[in-house]
């Protein structure tokens, strides 16, 4: 399985980094180990001084799929769920300033979170849904499926243009504002709605 993963996705987040907006998505990739393992704590890296929060929504996809159309990508998953993608902001910086990949900064062992799954017929409308993360008991991220530039059908049609989509596969959806720094002992917990769906500890 992969780990499709989108950048820039919400305008308030594109703002905060100063970064252009983009015309299409942003796409990059994270391999299975980079998936934290159930009940484990995060350990950040030692080649990273400032590894960032970007909580997001996740989507399993649950048959395979190539050239999908908007309107039939709603019959390619079940579950949705949140997780967190951790980046390595200061590498980021300094892979971008470069024009290189940025997979050493996003894709190391454990910068993918990946929390409950929810079966998505729990939902009224998947393109509003509130999701948030907490650390230390403090709301840090606060975001709406509503405010996505891409929403997760046009997502899927468009990922699914280049690669194609497998059993088990997981989109990550962007992440809203609010992003910031750990530090060892934060406790990191993520929501939809009013459902804790994560809980991690930072070492």
């Amino acid at each position: 399985m992969k780990l499709i993963c989108i950048g820039r996705n919400y305008t308030d987040h594109i703002k905060e980094l100063e970064n252009e907006k983009p015309t299409d998505p942003v796409v990059f990739l994270k391999p299975d180990t980079s998936i934290l393992l159930r009940k484990q704590p995060f350990f950040i890296p030692d080649f990273s001084d400032d590894v960032h929060h970007e909580v997001e929504v996740l989507v399993k996809i649950n048959k395979v799929g190539k050239h999908i159309d908007k309107k039939f990508a709603h019959k390619y998953y079940d579950e949705i769920g949140l997780g967190i993608d951790f980046t390595a902001r200061d590498l980021q910086a300094q892979l971008k300033a470069k024009g290189l990949p940025w997979e050493k900064a996003k894709a190391f062992d454990g910068a993918a979170v990946i929390g409950e799954w929810l079966n998505k017929k729990n939902f009224e409308d998947l393109n509003n849904l509130n999701f948030s993360l907490k650390k230390n008991d403090e709301l840090v991220q606060n975001g709406n499926t509503s405010l996505m530039l891409w929403k997760i059908d046009e997502i899927i049609e468009y990922v699914s243009k280049y690669f194609t989509l497998k059993i088990g596969d997981i989109i990550f959806t962007g992440t809203p504002a609010g992003v910031g720094k750990v530090i060892a002992n934060d406790r990191l917990k993520g929501f939809i709605e009013d459902k804790q769906l994560f809980s991690i500890t930072v070492k």
